[in-house]
């Protein structure tokens, strides 16, 4: 079965030159990738955006076409509206699925023992205090793979705050590593372990590396990406 495409309903407009050509990117990317059943997905482009929306069948499957559609060269921004319809072996209880859950955090040894997983419905949510933004990251990445998943909602909490001299140091070592370029480009914001990033930069490539610079500061609890793509 095919992938299919369309102009976004919001607009009631034909898909420019650009944007097509682009969706057609997207929709090869996404059948080249065996990981993903897209034989559910519609596919929409404006300004450099894509919207993805229709049904996978796993969670899995879902964060892999974000992905995809991430890795073609040309796009801006993503809306992920796709839903998991869980079929065959593919459905489970929510007992079955928090039992493996428990199972999975354990068995990382690199996670605290304050983690804790609520499954309703076949959605996972995560509730606890980690010392680190890569054990949140670690968490949610464990459980999603579990059979019968639905999503993941990662509510764990960080400890401490952070400094705003420590951000930037290192921020401006990351994108002096990463990408050579100079962060006196981007304006940081910390406030009770929030830190809000503004300014531009070249690339989504940037963005995202201004972005783990920030989490890997210790105690920076959220990251907000107002960062503009020049």
């Amino acid at each position: 079965m095919e992938i299919w495409y369309r102009p976004l309903d919001w607009k009631d407009e034909e898909m420019s030159n650009e944007d097509t050509i682009l969706v057609e990117d997207v929709v090869d990317e996404l059948k080249s990738d065996p990981a993903i059943d897209s034989s559910g997905v519609a596919i929409a482009g404006h300004d450099g955006v894509i919207t993805l929306s229709g049904v996978v069948p796993t969670y899995w499957q879902k964060i892999q076409a974000e992905h995809a559609v991430w890795r073609v060269r040309g796009v801006r921004g993503l809306a992920d509206e796709l839903h998991v319809e869980a079929s065959g072996t593919h459905v489970r209880d929510d007992t079955d699925i928090a039992t493996d859950a428990v199972a999975v955090l354990q068995s990382h040894s690199d996670l605290p023992s304050t983690i804790d997983a609520t499954v309703r419905q076949g959605y996972i949510t995560l509730t606890g205090i980690v010392d680190w933004h890569f054990q949140r990251l670690t968490a949610a990445k464990a459980v999603r793979h579990i059979r019968g998943v639905k999503g993941v909602y990662n509510n764990l909490e960080l400890r401490g705050g952070p400094k705003v001299a420590d951000v930037r140091t290192h921020i401006r070592n990351e994108l002096l590593r990463t990408v050579n370029q100079e962060v006196n480009r981007i304006e940081i914001d910390t406030k009770d372990g929030s830190v809000t990033l503004r300014g531009t930069v070249q690339s989504q490539a940037d963005a995202a590396a201004a972005r783990r610079a920030a989490w890997a500061v210790p105690g920076v609890r959220n990251v907000h990406d107002l960062l503009a793509i020049s």
